[in-house]
């Protein structure tokens, strides 16, 4: 009889370790990060999709801005060659390279928005200004997405580092903590405004 009682209660406190322990937690969490990483790839990817037709229809009608387009063109190739995958999101050297090739093509579509306000019969051209519209609608899907996965890599980091969620990890799961997706250092300088004519 004492016996069973031990193991019924034995048994009582296995399951409320287990189920306080955050095992499960941290694993949720970790997918979360991974679902919204795979966010920020789809409307990276989606912006990257788009570029190649707005160049096209810039280059009808500004062909003698060969170096913008270039710029644009080269700027593309470099953010879409740097892959990330899941298990770099604890690397902070591949999250920051990959923050500077998406900054630089940032940079080169605010170049090629410059130079299309020189042309006004580009800036009225149908395709234009529904590729141009559909960009800016990626580039604010991308601000989202971005800021989903900062959620979710917060919600993440903490789950681990959270008593007794650190001793769980540190004894069975061992996940390291995850990469914020930071700003791009030249988002810090602050713009120049020129009014001169």
């Amino acid at each position: 009889m004492l016996k069973n009682i031990f193991m019924l209660f034995s048994s009582a406190l296995i399951v409320a370790l287990l189920t306080g322990c955050g095992y499960n937690t941290m694993q949720m969490n970790e997918e979360a990060v991974f679902k919204a990483w795979g966010d920020v790839e789809s409307t990276l990817q989606r912006r990257g999709d788009l570029i190649p037709n707005l160049v096209e229809v810039v280059k009808g009608y500004a062909s003698h801005e060969k170096e913008t387009l270039q710029a644009v063109i080269e700027a593309r190739a470099k953010a879409t060659s740097v892959n990330v995958s899941t298990s770099d999101l604890s690397n902070a050297a591949v999250m920051q390279n990959l923050q500077a090739a998406q900054g630089a093509l940032t940079s080169a579509l605010s170049k090629l928005m410059v130079v299309v306000e020189r042309y006004p019969e580009l800036k009225a051209n149908e395709n234009f200004l529904d590729l141009q519209n559909q960009l800016e609608g990626t580039e604010n899907r991308i601000n989202v997405a971005r800021q989903r996965y900062n959620q979710s890599v917060e919600a993440f980091n903490y789950s681990i580092r959270k008593f007794p969620n650190s001793l769980t990890n540190n004894i069975l799961l061992h996940l390291e903590r995850k990469e914020y997706f930071k700003a791009d250092e030249a988002a810090t300088a602050v713009p120049e405004v020129d009014f001169t004519l």
